[in-house]
């Protein structure tokens, strides 16, 4: 243990600080420490002190925030009158990313301490008294955004067939209300509701007769509640940081851990000295006041004036007990500064000054482990490395991940590495090592390969065991040291998280070998110069429902987004060729499922096949059905989320209508779309709806020039048809009835006379051609 020192800033000079608004307390009589995980220096303190109030000593609830880890003295923190709270009593707390949430008086109240703003959410209807939450470090991807921006608030008790629990993505401002499957038919009391990335499912907490377990919302999980455990007295719950499903339960008298988001808990087993081992804190006969814990450790502080330590590592280890502490008051909390490194803070009074002083007592754990009281054998091993840790990854569909570690024991030792996955359900690993050369002293060092799919694609676990393929999922892959002494505080476990859903860097392009600029139908400079173009009203519908438009439309060109137009010509069945790139590169093309619309409504193009013809099972969707349910997305809805084959045999609706066009192009039909007699830019919206494709929502919007169709003739059909069908059958009569009159008396008169007539005819071009002498 290093040398006490305390922080007293800002009393140099005697100016007088006003707390402003009404003071925040916390009444619980056990001190609790909020640390951002993300953000080292934004904290929070809950606890009871002993204050000098008109020169007496009274003990007085005190909540204090902090945005400099308490390097300077602190007021406690107050809210603004203007809130009109009643009576500022703190229940319960949580850190969203950059917002401070507070459940005060039965009611949520939001402190965005970067502006030093405070408001109220919209949403909630009836009383809560906790809030819940959890914040992902790992990078600004949308997924691990979602994380941090999700909360739940509940009334912890209440009974949980009629209790009202509200969710918010948007880290408390705007809620409504959670909807938790077969909740009616749920027996026992409320406590608590949680979001587990690791799993991917929201767990809720039931309490019944003593014992507890936990619900969740998703398949499998969701068919049965988890394993029970002893619920003594109220619990609370801390959930460490990494996303790695570990969570804590403690009160005075109980610790409980769980490795598997509530799958299985069980109580922290209490080592005092080398022979002796206690199954829980009660059977040790030590009262708890306060609980610290980072992404690998754990750290407990009791009333007799005990630190407690052990290793969150992926094995169940005992807390282990340091000797010769005078360290706990009633107002001392417990937090980690670093791996390895807790500090006991203690908030002080000041007689004069409103603004409380920090009491800091920083413990050194490595040094505390080697004393030699404690009998603790020295760390095996030298070296675990990899650089896929506290770093994220995605993986899409049909994708697959390689990550690498290197692992060196010490001289004689033998290591036992073990990885692990958070979410199985969800996520297969496949784990291979081998020696791989030698250090400069001669150690062994070991390579360790592992690869990582969905569940699914791996082939080798039961569909009732593995989560929905559809549904974006998370886990944490941690690899660590499975006979690692507790001495082995710096060989940290490795751990990334893995985003199961949607690769961001993937896009479709539309191959467009043969463009209307290339055969010089259209001119680049001209359609970079404001080019329009007009769409006949008979041929578009603003509303995508076929009928005819009022008035002609103008359309402006967007060259910098479309480029040159795809020739097509009309009279030939059509399917544009959808590649996939990433990160710049093409990767394949594309043979999944897709749908098109032009995106101006024009309806002058149908489709090769028909429900009937594409062997369809159940009645096809299309644009129309689409359309008939409202979206955020308008009329460009149909995506990979509410696209239903009509070969899937799961699909029961059915066929009413064969003959209606089968709009979905690719998969397994060799379906394409066919344009009427009309020539003209056509603007396509594409999107992939192939659920197993893809979890990203792929989709673009593309060109093409129709060219080759002669213009509709202006006159009517019939006008021209008749007068020629009378013209045939007119010469088709003559050349059966002339033949037969020249042999006739009448014929031969006729054919006289024209011989006569061609003879006199003849006769005169003669003499005209006769020269003059």
């Amino acid at each position: 243990m290093e040398h006490n020192h305390t922080v007293r800033t800002g009393k140099v000079f005697h100016i007088s600080q006003q707390i402003q608004g009404d003071q925040l307390y916390f009444s619980s009589t056990r001190a609790h420490l909020i640390k951002h995980p993300c953000k080292k220096n934004i904290a929070l303190y809950l606890g009871t002190i002993d204050c000098w109030v008109l020169n007496r000593k009274q003990r007085e609830g005190k909540f204090f925030f902090t945005r400099d880890n308490f390097k300077s003295s602190l007021l406690p923190l107050s809210i603004p009158a203007s809130m009109k709270v009643g009576t500022p009593e703190v229940t319960s707390a949580h850190i969203a990313d950059s917002v401070l949430l507070l459940v005060v008086n039965q009611k949520i109240y939001i402190y965005d301490y970067e502006a030093n703003s405070w408001n109220t959410p919209i949403g909630i209807e009836h009383p809560v008294s906790h809030v819940s939450g959890d914040n992902c470090c790992y990078s600004r991807h949308p997924f691990c955004v979602d994380i941090s921006n999700s909360v739940f608030a509940y009334l912890h008790g209440d009974q949980i067939s009629q209790t009202n629990v509200y969710f918010s993505n948007t880290r408390g401002y705007r809620f409504q209300k959670f909807a938790y499957e077969r909740q009616a038919e749920l027996v026992g009391s409320l406590g608590g509701i949680f979001y587990f990335p690791s799993l991917s499912q929201v767990g809720l907490l039931l309490i019944d007769q003593g014992k507890a377990r936990f619900g969740y919302s998703e398949h499998p999980l969701n068919s049965s509640l988890g394993l029970p455990f002893d619920y003594n007295g109220t619990l609370d719950i801390l959930i460490t940081p990494g996303q790695k499903g570990i969570l804590i339960f403690w009160f005075e008298k109980s610790l409980l851990v769980s490795r598997n988001s509530g799958q299985l808990v069980y109580p922290v087993h209490v080592q005092e000295g080398p022979n002796t081992l206690y199954s829980s804190i009660s059977e040790a006969n030590i009262t708890i006041h306060s609980v610290a814990a980072n992404e690998y450790e754990l750290a407990v502080l009791t009333q007799e004036n005990n630190l407690y330590y052990c290793s969150l590592g992926i094995l169940s280890s005992s807390l282990i007990k340091f000797a010769g502490q005078n360290l706990w008051s009633q107002e001392a909390a417990l937090m980690f500064t670093d791996v390895g490194r807790v500090e006991i803070l203690t908030p002080l009074p000041d007689s004069v000054f409103p603004a409380f002083d920090f009491q800091k007592c920083p413990v050194n754990i490595q040094a505390v482990l080697m004393d030699p009281q404690l009998q603790v054998d020295v760390c095996k091993a030298e070296l675990l490395q990899g650089e896929f840790d506290n770093k994220m990854y995605t993986i899409d569909m049909n994708s697959k991940l390689e990550l690498t570690a290197l692992m060196i024991p010490r001289p004689g030792m033998s290591l036992v590495p073990l990885a692990m996955v958070s979410n199985p359900h969800s996520l297969g690993l496949q784990a291979i090592i081998y020696e791989d050369g030698y250090t400069y002293d001669g150690n062994t060092k070991h390579r360790l390969n592992i690869s990582l799919r969905q569940q699914h694609h791996w082939g080798r676990a039961d569909p009732n065991f593995t989560s929905s393929i559809k549904r974006p999922t998370g886990s944490t892959i941690t690899l660590d040291i499975a006979n690692k002494e507790i001495s082995c505080v710096d060989l940290k476990p490795l751990t990334a998280f893995i985003s199961v859903g949607c690769d961001q860097e993937k896009k479709i392009v539309i191959q467009n070998e043969i463009s209307a600029c290339h055969k010089g139908i259209l001119d680049p400079v001209g359609l970079q110069d404001n080019y329009s173009y007009v769409i006949e009203k008979e041929a578009y519908d603003p509303n995508f429902q076929g009928q005819k438009a009022s008035e002609d439309l103008v359309v402006d060109y967007q060259y910098e987004k479309l480029g040159c137009p795809h020739l097509v010509y009309y009279n030939t069945p059509w399917k544009p060729v959808v590649e996939l790139w990433r990160e710049g590169k093409f990767q394949e093309v594309i043979k999944a499922e897709f749908v098109l619309l032009e995106v101006h409504g024009l309806f002058t193009y149908t489709y090769s096949l028909t429900a009937q013809t594409a062997l369809c099972r159940a009645q096809p969707q299309n644009w129309t059905t689409i359309m008939e349910n409202p979206s955020d997305k308008g009329p460009f809805a149909w995506d990979r989320e509410n696209y239903m084959s009509c070969h899937d045999p799961d699909n029961n609706a059915p066929l009413r209508w064969p003959n209606v066009p089968y709009q979905i192009l690719g998969g397994p039909t060799a379906n394409k779309v066919i344009f009427d007699q009309r020539n003209g830019i056509y603007i396509f919206y594409i999107s992939i709806v192939d659920p197993y494709y893809s979890y990203c929502h792929l989709e673009t919007t593309f060109s093409v020039y129709v060219y080759g169709a002669f213009p509709l003739s202006t006159i009517p059909a019939a006008v021209t048809i008749i007068p020629l069908t009378v013209a045939m059958l007119l010469s088709v009569w003559l050349a059966y009835a002339i033949p037969k009159l020249l042999h006739t008396e009448k014929g031969l008169r006729f054919k006289g006379f024209w011989i006569h007539l061609c003879g006199r005819s003849g006769a005169a071009r003669v003499l005209n051609r006769t020269p003059v002498k």
